[in-house]
């Protein structure tokens, strides 16, 4: 089953801690998101393998697009 990590607001991606084909465990910081000069972390939903890292550093997100997704 595959899990998506969503944007939870519109900003723009500080860190990214994952690579595809990393494996995470449920509740590890896997990005940042930066929004009006605050870090917002991002945990993984599930522990799993990530499938798909669909933004990088710098990047502009809007609240729900797709980060990342994990294969449980």
């Amino acid at each position: 089953m595959q899990q998506k990590i969503l944007a939870p607001l519109a900003g723009r991606i500080l860190k990214v801690h994952i690579t595809p084909g990393a494996r995470v465990e449920e509740d590890d910081e896997v990005l940042v998101v930066e929004a009006l000069k605050m870090e917002t972390p991002i945990f993984a939903p599930c522990t799993g393998a990530v499938k798909e890292v669909c933004v990088s550093e710098g990047d502009s997100v809007e609240e729900d697009d797709v980060l990342a997704v994990i294969e449980e």
